[in-house]
C-alpha cells in the first residue's frame, strides 16, 4: 500500500518505489486536479539527487501528460524549498519534489505541495491514497512525444527568483561588512547552489565538501546530525572557520558546527534566531514549535510577554499556526524551520543565512550567542531514540498508549500526559518525554529534555522498558 506520512510517501527503492508505484501516485493526482477543476495549470516537478528521483520525475510527466495536465520540470535537481516557493510566487495549484529527505540512500519518494506552496494536508494525501486504491488504470504517454506536445516544459533556471527572494529579507550589508568564513556540507544533497550563491553575493568566503552527486551519500544518512557531522566539525576546526553549515538530502534541514566544533542542533538554532529577531530586529509574536521541540523556546517566549505555540509533529502544522498566531517563525527539532513573510514550509537555505546575517549584526560568535541563551534561560540537554518495531506490534503500542492512557512510572512529579501527537509526558519542573510513531519508516521514537543528560536518560530509559514489556 502507498501510504503519505508526515513529510509525504517513502519506499524503499525496487521494492515500493517503482515505476509502476510512482505512476499510480501521478495519476491520481491527475485524477484529483481533474476532479477538483484545478487541470488548468501546470505542475511544477522538481527532484533531488538521489538514485531514482530524476527518473521517477520522467515517468510522472508521462501521466500528468497523458491526463492532459502540462508539466514544469526542473533540468537539474533543486531543493524542496525552492518548488514551495516557485508554486507559491506563480499561484500553481500543485508542485511535487521527488526525494526521501534525510531517509536512508535506499529511500525515496514523493513530496506533494499544494496552493500557497504549502506541505500538503493530511485531507489531500488521504484522498490521494483513496484514489490509488480505488486502481484506476494509469494512463501514459511516451515523455518525448510529451514534450513534443508541449505539455512538458523544462525550466532551465527557477533559481533566480528563490535566490533574490532570500536576499531581498536579508541585511546583505551587514554581512559583506563582516566578511564571515564558512565550510560548507550539503551532504551531497540539492541545497549546494542556491546557498553558494547567495554568500558569495554577500561577499562570504564559503568552502565546500560533500558537493558532489552521490546518491548513495557516502553510505550513510543524508541527515545533519552530531554523528554524521564529525568530518565537518574537524575541517571547521581545523581551518579555523567562523562556523560550519550543513544540510539534509533536500535541502530542508540544516545543522551548524560552531567555530569550536561543536554540533549545534536545532533547537538552539531556533532559540538563537527568535531572539535575534525579536531582540535585535524587533519582531514582535509568538514562536511555534512542535511536541518534540525545546522547552527553551517556552520560557524564551514568556520572558519576551510572548506565546510558545506546540503543534503535531509534520511541518504543515507549523506552517499553519505561523499563520494563524502571526508568529515571528516556527520550527521542529529535527532540523526545519520558517520565518514569517517566507514560504510556508522548511527552508534550510533561508534560514543558513539568517544565521549569518545574525552572526554578522550581532558581532557575536555562534558560541558567544548560544552561551548567552543558555544563561539567560538554563541549559538543559535533548536527547532521543528509536525503537525498530515489526508492523503487527503498531497495534499493541497504540492500544496501550492512546486507548488505555497507560504510561511509565517515573521519578518525578508529572503534570499533565498530552496526546496531540503520541503520548508526550509533562513534569512539574518543565522538562518532559515524549514517544510517537516515525511517519516516514517503521520506527517509535522518544525524546526527552531535561536540565541535565541524565534525567532525559533515565525518562527515555522508563518509556522504552514500559514499551518493550508491552511487546511478545
Amino acid at each position: 500500500m502507498i501510504k503519505f506520512g508526515t513529510g509525504g510517501w517513502r519506499a524503499v527503492i525496487g521494492d515500493d518505489f517503482t515505476r509502476e508505484n510512482i505512476s499510480r501516485v501521478a495519476q491520481a493526482i491527475s485524477d484529483m486536479l481533474i476532479a477538483d477543476g484545478k487541470a488548468d495549470k501546470p505542475v511544477m516537478i522538481g527532484f533531488d539527487r538521489r538514485f531514482l528521483s530524476e527518473a521517477g520525475t520522467r515517468w510522472m510527466c508521462e501521466v500528468f501528460a497523458a491526463n492532459g495536465i502540462k508539466v514544469l520540470r526542473m533540468n537539474r535537481s533543486a531543493p524542496s524549498p525552492l518548488v514551495m516557493h516557485f508554486v507559491m510566487k506563480h499561484n500553481l495549484h500543485c508542485g511535487i519534489e521527488v526525494t526521501a529527505s534525510h531517509n536512508p540512500p535506499e529511500y525515496d519518494g514523493v513530496k506533494v505541495i499544494v496552493e500557497e506552496g504549502r506541505d500538503a494536508p493530511v485531507a489531500v494525501t488521504d484522498r490521494i491514497e483513496k484514489l490509488i486504491e480505488c486502481g484506476n488504470a494509469v494512463r501514459r504517454i511516451d515523455y518525448g512525444k510529451a514534450v513534443e506536445e508541449g505539455f512538458v516544459e523544462i525550466l532551465h533556471n527557477p533559481f533566480n527568483g528563490f535566490i533574490d527572494d532570500i536576499l531581498a529579507l536579508i541585511d546583505r550589508d551587514a554581512i559583506r561588512e563582516k566578511g564571515i568564513r564558512v565550510l560548507f556540507d550539503p551532504m551531497h544533497g540539492s541545497g549546494t547552489y542556491p546557498l553558494q550563491v547567495i554568500l558569495n553575493t554577500c561577499r562570504c568566503t564559503v568552502d565546500l565538501i560533500n558537493s558532489n552527486k552521490d546518491a548513495y551519500f557516502e553510505g550513510g544518512y543524508p541527515a545533519p546530525s552530531e554523528d554524521t557531522l564529525r568530518g565537518l566539525a574537524d575541517k571547521v576546526v581545523k581551518g579555523r572557520y567562523d562556523f560550519g553549515l550543513a544540510f539534509d538530502g533536500d535541502g530542508d534541514r540544516l545543522s551548524i558546527i560552531d567555530g569550536a566544533g561543536r554540533f549545534v542542533s536545532m533547537n538552539e538554532i531556533l532559540a538563537m534566531l527568535y531572539w535575534y529577531l525579536h531582540e535585535y530586529k524587533g519582531w514582535k509574536g509568538p514562536v511555534v514549535k512542535n511536541l518534540c521541540t525545546t522547552l527553551v523556546l517556552d520560557r524564551m517566549a514568556a520572558d519576551f510577554g510572548e506565546r510558545c505555540i506546540e503543534v503535531p509533529v509534520g511541518f504543515k502544522w507549523v506552517s499553519s499556526a505561523i499563520d494563524e498566531y502571526d508568529a515571528v517563525l516556527g520550527g521542529e527539532s529535527s532540523g526545519g524551520l520558517t520565518v514569517r513573510g517566507h514560504i510556508h514550509g522548511k527552508d534550510a537555505v533561508y534560514a543558513a543565512s539568517l544565521v549569518v546575517e545574525m552572526i554578522s549584526v550581532t558581532r557575536m560568535s555562534v558560541e558567544e550567542i548560544s552561551g548567552c541563551i543558555a544563561e539567560r534561560y538554563g541549559k538543559t540537554s535533548f536527547l532521543e531514540d528509536s525503537l525498530r518495531f515489526r508492523p503487527e506490534d503498531k497495534a499493541v503500542v497504540l492500544k496501550a498508549l492512546m486507548e488505555d492512557r497507560l504510561v511509565p512510572s517515573f521519578d518525578a512529579e508529572v503534570d499533565h500526559v498530552g496526546y496531540l501527537d503520541g503520548c508526550k509526558v509533562y513534569f512539574k519542573d518543565g522538562s518532559f518525554v515524549s514517544c510517537r510513531f516515525s511517519g516516514t519508516e517503521p520506527l517509535l521514537r522518544f525524546m526527552a529534555e531535561a536540565d541535565t543528560a541524565e534525567l532525559a536518560q533515565s525518562y527515555m530509559d522508563a518509556f522504552e522498558k514500559f514499551v518493550a514489556d508491552l511487546l511478545p
